[in-house]
């Protein structure tokens, strides 16, 4: 039998002595729709916090989300409204999270009473209890957003020079329960200006003198408005609430795309839900928050756990582009190094000597950046004094010619011995990883690799670190590892190893390239999407093949999240139609896979021994890179897609911004062996033109064309067998 608290008693003890931040007092009027457009126009309302005029209540709000707590007798949210389309996602109230101690369950906040789980009224909740074993709300600060990563903006080029602004309200919690006494319990929430956004996590720290086994934290758990009534039907086969969209930075599966490295979204059903249409109750409308396989760790006294950080982003439409808009503008706010996109070429170097000529070639036809990439003659794992002498002195010729230089390191798809490698916990041996065989973070090579990384780059000054392989979620049976206990704990103890590796380089100014979803711990960019044996292929599908996978890598990533491949030489098979080399015998392919890149605002791994062979190509890629840094930042700017590649007929996509001078621009291919010409509809509402807009061709031919009711206009153009063309939107 459960023991409840009534809400007078509770309300009294804490109220009693409490010390609170003073808020303003919220406003009814303030909560209407909001009726601009925060992917077009800027939105004057300000993050903050307010609180009822009965002190009951807390409320964040922006304008465009609004999140209600009540606080008393526990803390809970009962109104969660996206203020664009008057959207109200929760039916239910919910604990503010769980956390699975010592093999025990217990509720952090949450009240009980509710028996209609279709909605919840306000009014209801002075008749809640709370549970004397729950986790009892003790008070609450509000603070101005701190960076989770301390970027230093202005190391690279980027569209954002500005970490996000906002506002952080924290519950602080403690548990009458005697054994979690010494448990110390934070829960945030961070409100963004300018965008529907919520990103919570939780910190919680051991106070005490003994250990205590987390085994689970929930860091989020909603019970959300069902998107669809079934009246049979499993859980699998029904819709999920698209009225919210959620990322967290715990994300692995080198499948290019957060959705399928996701490791923490569970949707799942609610039995106490009586009322919903479903027959056997199986309607996926709670949402819970937690990695499947941590963190299963012994905290230490002293010791503060941090939680995954759920990125909560509020949805007002099914169309894909404009979910995808908003995905990214929700990067370019709280991950904007992931704006920053370097010109680079990656060379295949087996000398000092083709370095310093790469280097040469760099500085003279505009590009910024040298990576050396895999196969050359780089190894920073070799921390003797005399190959740091070399790649410092390397690195000071790339500084005094104002190109910066980075390489390549292999980590995971790799053996090391049976010491050091991931322990399968089915047979207790090497093996069972996501490649195979990789070494463990936690081991002895493993923490030495860290190491050896940080190393390199302080002794040397390189300044870009293109990782591969990096650490997938790969758990560890070993328990001689340093940096882990054992199974339980080995994937959040390397997930720990490798997030602080990226914070480190990240805050020092250094670009990583890695390939999974770490972008919110501090990478910066990832593969568009290939597949490699692709570039065996003759050119005339490798191009076709590109601009299929720039249109469907930038659904989600904005152009500077992702980057391609240009083999300058033989890689891995193919003839001499399908490579580029000698570059002065192809420049007109050479020259459409740059426009198709830099047109696309991606960075290509033009891979090889050089950028030019002649004068006339080096004139070609002088021309290519000019015209991107005239345009780069309406290039560096999202896409709308406006029609896939087939080689049936003409694809293009066109960028926006509403912000610029030059509020759009388009490329336009014409795969075709006839000269075309076509009329479409264009539409540019994502431009935040709303009357006329003025077409360039190539910066020469303008046309002065008319907006239609919804926002788009009637364009014709022509173009040349086998050809492209840009046209800039004013």
């Amino acid at each position: 039998m459960r023991f409840f608290i009534s809400a007078a008693a509770i309300f009294f003890c804490f109220h009693a002595d409490a010390q609170q931040p003073s808020l303003p007092i919220w406003n009814t009027a303030m909560n209407k729709e909001t009726k601009a457009d925060w992917l077009v126009s800027n939105i004057p309302q300000k993050a903050g916090v307010w609180k009822s005029e009965d002190g009951k209540d807390l409320i964040l709000y922006n304008g465009l989300v609004k999140r209600i707590f009540r606080i008393t007798p526990n803390v809970v949210c009962y109104d969660y409204k996206n203020m664009s389309n008057d959207q109200q996602l929760l039916r239910s109230i919910k604990a503010e999270a769980r956390l699975v101690i010592n093999g025990k369950a217990y509720n952090v906040g949450g009240l009980y009473g509710q028996k209609e789980n279709a909605y919840i009224l306000p009014e209801w909740l002075d008749d809640y209890k709370t549970h004397p074993d729950d986790f009892q709300f003790m008070g609450f600060s509000v603070t101005d957003i701190a960076p989770y990563v301390h970027w230093k903006a202005g190391q690279w080029w980027s569209s954002r020079n500005a970490l996000p602004s906002g506002k952080t309200l924290t519950f602080t919690y403690r548990s009458n329960v005697a054994e979690l006494k010494n448990v110390k319990l934070n829960v945030n929430y961070e409100i963004y200006d300018g965008i529907p956004l919520i990103v919570k996590w939780l910190s919680l720290q051991n106070t005490g003198t003994t250990s205590f086994k987390l085994n689970r934290v929930v860091n989020e758990i909603l019970g959300l408005v069902e998107e669809e009534s079934a009246v049979v039907g499993s859980p699998e086969e029904m819709k999920k609430q698209h009225g919210i969209y959620v990322e967290t930075n715990y994300a692995f599966n080198n499948a290019m795309r957060y959705d399928i490295s996701d490791q923490t979204t569970h949707w799942k059903t609610d039995s106490t839900y009586t009322s919903q249409v479903n027959y056997n109750y199986q309607t996926p409308c709670l949402l819970e928050i937690y990695p499947e396989k941590a963190p299963g760790i012994e905290l230490q006294p002293g010791e503060t756990f941090t939680s995954v950080r759920t990125h909560e982003l509020l949805m007002d439409s099914y169309n894909r582009e404009r979910r995808g808009l908003a995905i990214r503008k929700m990067y370019r706010i709280v991950a904007p190094w992931t704006t920053e996109n370097p010109i680079f070429m990656h060379l295949v170097s087996k000398t000092d000597d083709q370095v310093y000529t790469a280097i040469d070639q760099c500085a003279a036809t505009g590009y910024e950046a040298l990576i050396l990439s895999f196969g050359s003659h780089l190894n920073m794992e070799d921390s003797s004094a005399d190959n740091i002498a070399r790649w410092k002195k390397l690195a000071d010729y790339a500084h005094s010619k104002g190109i910066k230089i980075g390489g390549y390191s292999l980590f995971s798809s790799r053996r090391i011995d049976d010491e050091n490698d991931v322990i399968d916990p089915k047979t207790g041996k090497p093996g069972g990883a996501f490649f195979g065989n990789a070494p463990c973070f936690g081991s002895k090579w493993g923490l030495a690799y860290r190491d050896k990384i940080k190393l390199f780059f302080t002794q040397t000054g390189f300044n870009i670190w293109e990782n591969d392989g990096p650490y997938p979620g790969d758990v560890c049976a070993s328990t001689s590892h340093p940096g882990h206990k054992g199974l339980d704990d080995s994937q959040w103890r390397q997930m720990e190893i490798q997030k602080e590796l990226y914070h480190w380089l990240n805050e020092r100014g250094i670009y990583i390239n890695a390939p999974d979803w770490y972008f919110l711990d501090g990478t910066h960019k990832i593969a568009i999407g290939y597949r490699e044996v692709n570039f065996s292929l003759p050119r005339e599908n490798q191009k076709i093949l590109n601009r299929q996978n720039i249109y469907d890598g930038l659904w989600e990533k904005t152009p500077s999240m992702s980057w391609g491949f240009v083999p300058l030489t033989r890689y891995q098979g193919g003839g001499p139609e399908a490579i580029l080399e000698p570059l002065s015998e192809h420049q007109k392919d050479y020259q459409q896979l740059m426009m198709q890149y830099y047109g696309a605002g991606v960075q290509a791994c033009y891979r090889g021994p050089r950028l030019y062979d002649t004068d006339m190509t080096k004139e070609v890629v002088i021309k290519v890179i000019n015209w991107y840094k005239k345009y780069r930042d309406i290039l560096n700017s999202d896409i709308i897609h406006l029609r896939r590649a087939d080689g049936r007929d003409w694809d293009g996509i066109m960028h926006v911004n509403p912000a610029l001078k030059t509020k759009g621009l388009l490329m336009l291919y014409n795969p075709l062996k006839e000269k075309i010409t076509r009329t479409i509809i264009l539409p540019l509402y994502y431009t935040g033109l709303t009357q006329t807009a003025v077409l360039s061709k190539e910066g020469k031919h303008t046309q002065l064309l008319k907006l239609n009711r919804r926002y788009a206009i009637e364009f014709t153009f022509t173009l040349e067998p086998e050809s492209y063309t840009w046209y800039t939107v004013e």
